[in-house]
């Protein structure tokens, strides 16, 4: 949905140009027909099987988007009360909500035992005690899924490797069986409905999920053998897209890989995309304030730095870098760099641009996964807005935040 026409670069049918000159610089601007084809094609790859796509509400938690999506049918995976509280302000059914993360607290399991959930995804035998406590308290059956960690390599950044025996992420997969015995036969209060995994984000081979199916339904037929026959197998999120170089599967190829296993089982699945559905959806603006030689480099010093767009520094994670206006002038290797103070504020290095200028304006590409959501007001930055366009229209989702924000909730 991004594309040139004249030589300038439009978000659907709006020119970005046009937007930037309301809301200035930096500005984050979302593609909301990119969106609806995201989701739409996940969800129709898996449509001749039960299934529930739950949005990886943690890559981009915008109202906006969660309402587009939950009334598109999505349902929400979710880490935390407040992110439960976002999705319940979107218009979600709560009965599409699962809940994951290894550090819920006691409150924020109550808050969603009350709003009626579809299940916690449970990481260890100490939070299966609190949540069989609390559902002692309400007199009441709590729905759980115990998440796996099935020790498999998903070849993505370490930071993103959630399903190796070294991450903090879910019950050993040599313990997963004993402790489901553990919650069938001496927690009476949990209702044990399914089994989660989830190995990792931007995988962008096929192998890692055959290798987690297989260990999943190899979980499940164990199980059953012991009367522990489940309702949902929770297939978690983690698929790919490309940012440079990378050629993920596609939604369809994940489905012809994962259903041959699954085609004689009564599960309902469950799948988490995030990154899949969001990531190319978004694109972060900003413009260049000077241009700077130093040292045989070229720098181009834009007005949006790692707060805003913290995966360059954090993960040298790689985005595509376009210019907003096609100049046919000669290519020149810069690095663009933020105001912010760090050595590690950079957007992109040794990036071939047309020649720039100051007022010149560039689009950091794939910005629609932990974009804003990873952003902060470092070094007292307010935060950018976030813009929404459809077909020919375009509307603000979230206001630039100004300096008072900065220090409203300071005493």
């Amino acid at each position: 949905m991004f594309k040139y026409i004249k030589n300038k670069l439009y978000c659907e049918n709006v020119s970005v140009e046009e937007i930037v000159k309301e809301t200035l610089t930096p500005v984050y601007i979302y593609s909301k027909n990119q969106l609806i084809k995201n989701f739409k094609e996940f969800d129709n790859a898996f449509k001749n099987k039960k299934h529930l796509i739950c949005y990886a509400v943690k890559a981009n938690t915008n109202r906006e988007i969660c309402k587009i999506l939950f009334k598109l049918g999505a349902g929400a995976d979710i880490t935390s009360g407040g992110e439960l509280y976002r999705v319940i302000k979107s218009g979600i059914n709560p009965e599409k909500i699962v809940y994951a993360g290894t550090g819920k607290t006691k409150d924020e399991i109550i808050y969603a035992v009350k709003n009626k959930i579809l299940m916690f995804n449970v990481e260890s035998v100490e939070e299966l005690k609190l949540i069989n406590k609390i559902g002692a308290e309400f007199n009441k059956k709590i729905n759980i899924a115990l998440r796996v960690n099935p020790n498999i390599n998903p070849h993505t950044h370490k930071f993103i490797s959630t399903g190796l025996n070294i991450t903090k992420f879910g019950i050993p997969i040599k313990e997963i069986i004993d402790v489901y015995k553990y919650a069938k036969f001496n927690l009476k209060y949990l209702n044990i409905q399914g089994i989660h995994c989830h190995i990792g984000s931007q995988i962008t081979q096929i192998k890692p999920f055959v290798i987690m199916t297989e260990k999943i339904l190899d979980i499940v037929k164990k199980l059953k053998k012991i009367n522990i026959d489940l309702n949902y197998i929770n297939f978690g999120g983690g698929l790919g897209i490309k940012y440079n170089n990378e050629i993920p599967p596609t939604p369809k190829e994940l489905s012809n890989n994962i259903l041959k296993f699954l085609k004689n089982t009564h599960h309902i699945l469950i799948f988490e995309p995030g990154r899949y559905i969001v990531g190319n959806t978004g694109i972060l603006v900003t413009k260049i304030l000077y241009k700077k030689q130093a040292n045989k480099k070229n720098f181009l010093i834009v007005d949006a730095g790692m707060n805003d767009l913290i995966r360059p520094a954090f993960y040298s994670s790689f985005h595509k870098i376009i210019t907003v206006n096609l100049k046919k002038t000669k290519k020149i290797k810069y690095d663009i760099v933020g105001p912010i103070c760090e050595t590690s504020d950079f957007l992109g290095k040794d990036r071939y641009l047309p020649e720039l200028n100051s007022g010149d304006l560039i689009a950091v590409s794939s910005t629609g996964a932990y974009g804003f959501s990873m952003s902060s007001q470092y070094n007292s930055r307010p935060r950018p807005p976030e813009i929404m366009v459809d077909n020919n229209n375009w509307y603000i989702t979230r206001k630039r935040e100004n300096y008072i924000d900065l220090i409203k909730n300071e005493i």
